[in-house]
């Protein structure tokens, strides 16, 4: 065998090999992708991927989640309406495999669409254990909301009082608490107001009860009404503003209740663009105690006062939230010039939200105790982690520690909204500025040629 001819064959058996290794190689790859897959979210909001409140609600649910989704292979706005569900259920399935999702096209079997009562073409029905709900948005906030209110064992009933000039759950006006109350029920908990000069007493079935600053003074029968409530064992959210307690004295001191007159006053707050009586709390003043285990984002408390517990028998409290650690509690008139007085003023850091815990009648008893009516009222609830402090307290006194996170918040905004002058900027630009270029470096460039 000539040298030429082996040197043929040794290139031959090279080329050979070569190839079967990268067959081999793209083999392992595919069945490498097929079992494990990876992917990268590269949005500046990271908005395709679920937030860590949504996968610390599926990592609480125990057992399989079928979602039944009719929705016909395409719609005519939507184009591949089953694709887009597929997708986005994708993520939910990657941190919950147990996530069944199932296609019933309406068209095909329309019985079956109307008896889940489906109006909505890519209408979704939700079903954890033997409860379920429908959902026409795709968005992980409603999505994950809907998982939330499956959830809870049993309707929560949460009952704000009323009567008396107090902030209400249900109202509108910029004092009062009605967006907090819309939050709640999309979290599946049941909202209404309590009148106790008409109702007997506070209803048995009232999970929370919420006090927000009354304006005049209670009667003496409803008072004797909401001493009964905390003495049964009824869960209670006090909110407390400057104002005086308006005959509330004697519960405060059934729980060794400790307010300080005055205002809190934090120079951060002006540091930050804001007015001295805003202060802020951040996540490094926050306690240990299971409600402020997630927070992680600054909180808002305008007009704040001090708040603390000196614990009666039974009782036991954790601070909850300090302030103004270079402020103080402010006893003067606000409308003047605010300054420190030594002899007066009492330095921060102010504590200003107390909890309270005790064993009633083999059950827990919980009161939470905030010196801030303001912060949950719908005028400041937007800012920071008021929100989400609300809910997880809420969530605290009803029993249901298992969904204190941080709330999963809407998609941000993804369009692009222009003026009319970038508009017609954009217009000239890429009409008629850019087309005419090009005609003009062709018509250059043929001229060029042409003498040449």
């Amino acid at each position: 065998m000539t040298p030429a001819r082996k040197m043929r064959l040794r290139l031959a058996a090279q080329n050979g090999l070569f190839v079967i290794l990268v067959v081999a190689l793209t083999a392992l790859l595919v069945v490498i992708a097929q079992r494990h897959s990876m992917q990268w979210d590269l949005t500046s909001s990271g908005r395709n991927t679920l937030s860590a409140a949504s996968i610390d609600v599926l990592r609480k649910l125990e057992g399989p989640v079928v979602v039944t989704a009719y929705a016909t292979p395409q719609d005519p706005r939507l184009g591949e309406l089953r694709k887009h569900i597929r997708d986005f259920l994708a993520r939910y399935q990657r941190a919950k495999p147990d996530i069944e999702l199932r296609f019933i096209d309406p068209r095909e079997q329309p019985k079956a669409a109307a008896r889940a009562g489906v109006q909505v073409n890519g209408e979704l029905v939700i079903a954890y254990g033997e409860r379920s709900e429908r959902l026409t948005a795709l968005s992980e906030l409603d999505f994950t909301n809907v998982l939330i209110r499956l959830s809870r064992s049993e309707q929560r009933l949460v009952m704000s009082l009323d009567g008396h000039g107090e902030r209400s759950l249900v109202g509108s006006a910029n004092h009062d608490l009605g967006d907090f109350g819309k939050q709640l029920a999309t979290k599946g908990i049941e909202v209404s107001t309590l009148n106790l000069s008409i109702a007997p007493e506070v209803p048995a079935n009232t999970a929370v009860l919420v006090i927000a600053s009354p304006q005049v003074a209670l009667l003496p029968a409803e008072i004797d009404k909401l001493l009964r409530y905390v003495e049964r064992g009824g869960n209670l959210l006090w909110l407390i503003d400057q104002e005086p307690l308006q005959g509330l004295d004697e519960l405060a001191e059934n729980i060794g209740l400790v307010l300080s007159p005055g205002v809190v006053v934090d120079p951060d707050a002006i540091e930050r663009g804001g007015r001295p009586v805003m202060s802020v709390a951040a996540p490094g003043a926050y306690s240990g105690h299971p409600i402020m285990h997630n927070m992680r984002v600054n909180t808002l408390f305008p007009f704040a006062r001090a708040v603390t517990a000196s614990p009666v028998e039974g009782w036991s409290a954790v601070p909850l939230i300090e302030v103004a650690q270079r402020g103080w509690i402010e006893t003067d008139d606000l409308n003047g010039r605010i300054v420190f007085d030594r002899a007066r003023d009492i330095a921060g850091p102010v504590q200003i939200a107390v909890a309270l815990e005790r064993m009633r009648e083999e059950k827990v008893q919980r009161i939470v105790v905030v010196g801030s009516g303001h912060f949950l009222a719908n005028m400041y609830l937007g800012n920071g982690g008021n929100l989400d402090l609300g809910i997880n307290i809420v969530n605290w006194l009803a029993g249901d520690e298992r969904l204190i996170a941080i709330q999963p918040r809407s998609a941000p905004d993804v369009t692009l909204t222009l003026s009319k002058t970038w508009l017609l900027s954009l217009v000239i630009a890429f009409l008629i500025a850019l087309p005419v270029a090009l005609l003009s470096a062709g018509a250059w460039i043929w001229w060029r040629r042409r003498r040449a």
